[in-house]
């Protein structure tokens, strides 16, 4: 039988009110086309507790979660090598800091066009299937990338090229990938693992861009590129030992005419809800605006770590860590008991805009890493605390597109984020270019607290869950 929730884990009854236009309630035959047959419910019902754990691991009673927080463990450390390596790489190419937002918006432009397609894939077909292909492929990405650096032909357009590929990859990855979450763990653990996703995520922050970091100082940059291919298999074997008859199944799952109108009443619909919603609406955009222009750490930091401060690339592997760290620590305090709220979010952003201006002021090696340790301390309280607001509000036949809506927000604003802070750093100075996306996510910040909604905050979806059940 399931278990049953604490009075800090939300009850399954997480039906909303308000149902979008078009849509039926979960629990319900919703999501299908007229003349196709209803979808069944077959929600698993979890096995009795076998083992005790603490509330912040509650998640991890979940065989499938153990495999993919395991496999993703894994991935993730060889993912943050890549990132401190193809930075490196492309300043070695270039010596232009403009380049490394080129980069950055080859590699997430993708995800700003297809992202909202990518959410209605996710929502109309196996997740975990579809996750497969997505990792396979962008293991090949990296495989052909670490051969040509090898090979010694590679050149600055290659990246281009190969971080555009990875972009439409991620396109369909990242909402699949978050909108799983439920179907592994159910609803009463959704916030404990959506905290231990960015513990782990964070965690790897750590120790990828330290290793990377230390790799390139002492043997260089190829094997970086390797590791990372081959670290994609442990998220592909974690998927493909997965037990399908323990994910909950989706209440409905959505039905695709094979035409553009079809396409399109889909999106809308996710827009619609998140549009509607208001603490959905007003956590997106606090978090759209201070990702775009405050956290572009992959364009500003590596030309901050040689130019501003003398260091060289494991400078710029630590500066990255301490941003982990802080990461990290937001993430297990959030894990094990601190309320994921609106105001959290909102403190997030300001403490980002805050580190930000402070970088850009700082002269000294020490004073940065505790800058980068607050500013990634931050940067966690504001996106798992709107993952978290979105997973536990939104109906089961919408989730893949609205955190969709989510993921193209936050990784679709790196284009624009790093276009805008590579062609401030290109003129002005990497300085100038931090102290304005920090002034930027603190106007964010006030701003939001101004339109908080009344009750917004999450501890209180309890007591909505239970307004609710009548549609259940």
């Amino acid at each position: 039988m399931r278990a049953e929730p604490t009075d800090d884990a939300p009850t399954d009854d997480t039906a909303t009110d308000r149902q979008p236009d078009g849509v039926s309630d979960p629990g319900t035959d919703s999501g299908t086309e007229p003349g196709h047959p209803p979808i069944p419910d077959r929600r698993f019902v979890a096995p009795p507790l076998t083992t005790r754990l603490p509330a912040g691991l509650s998640a991890f009673r979940h065989r499938n979660y153990r495999l993919f927080w395991g496999g993703m463990a894994v991935s993730l450390i060889g993912t943050w090598m890549q990132q401190v390596g193809q930075a490196w790489l492309v300043l070695e190419l270039t010596n232009d800091p403009f380049a490394l937002g080129i980069v950055a918006a080859a590699q997430f432009t993708p995800v700003l066009f297809l992202g909202l397609f990518g959410g209605i894939v996710a929502d109309a077909v196996s997740k975990r299937r579809l996750l497969v292909i997505t990792q396979v492929i962008a293991g090949g990405l990296a495989l052909l990338l670490g051969v040509l650096v090898v090979a010694g032909v590679v050149e600055v357009w290659h990246v281009f090229v190969l971080a555009l590929g990875l972009g439409v990859v991620n396109s369909f990855d990242m909402p699949a990938r978050q909108s799983f979450v439920v179907e592994m763990v159910g609803r009463p653990d959704v916030p404990n693992a959506v905290a231990l996703n960015s513990a782990v995520f964070n965690l790897t922050r750590i120790i990828g861009p330290a290793v990377a970091g230390i790799t390139i100082a002492t043997i260089g940059l190829e094997p970086l590129f390797f590791v990372n291919a081959a670290s994609y298999l442990a998220v592909v074997v974690g998927l493909i030992m997965m037990r399908p008859n323990e994910l909950v199944s989706p209440s409905a799952r959505v039905v695709i005419e094979r035409n553009f109108r079809s396409v399109g009443d889909r999106l809308v619909e996710g827009l619609r809800y998140t549009r509607r919603e208001p603490s959905i609406f007003l956590a997106i955009s606090v978090l759209g605006v201070v990702a775009t222009f405050a956290l572009n750490f992959q364009v500003l930091i590596p030309v901050l770590a040689r130019d501003v401060l003398g260091g060289n690339a494991d400078t710029f592997g630590f500066l990255m860590a301490a941003a982990g760290v802080g990461s990290l620590v937001s993430a297990l305090s959030i894990a094990f008991g601190q309320r994921a709220s609106m105001g959290l979010l909102l403190v997030g952003a300001a403490v980002v805009g805050v580190s930000m201006i402070g970088l850009g002021i700082s002269r000294s090696f020490p004073i940065s890493l505790g800058l980068m340790f607050l500013a990634g301390w931050g940067t966690i309280s504001m996106a798992a605390t709107c993952n978290t607001i979105i997973q536990m509000t939104v109906p089961d036949v919408l989730r893949g597109r609205v955190m969709s809506v989510y993921t193209t927000v936050f990784a679709g604003s790196v284009p624009f984020g790093g276009i805008f802070a590579g062609g401030i750093a290109a003129l002005a100075g990497v300085p100038l270019a931090l102290a304005a996306g920090g002034v930027i996510a603190l106007v964010a910040a006030a701003a939001g607290v101004t339109r908080m909604p009344g009750g917004s905050m999450l501890g209180q979806l309890p007591a909505l869950n239970r307004r609710g059940a009548r549609h259940r």
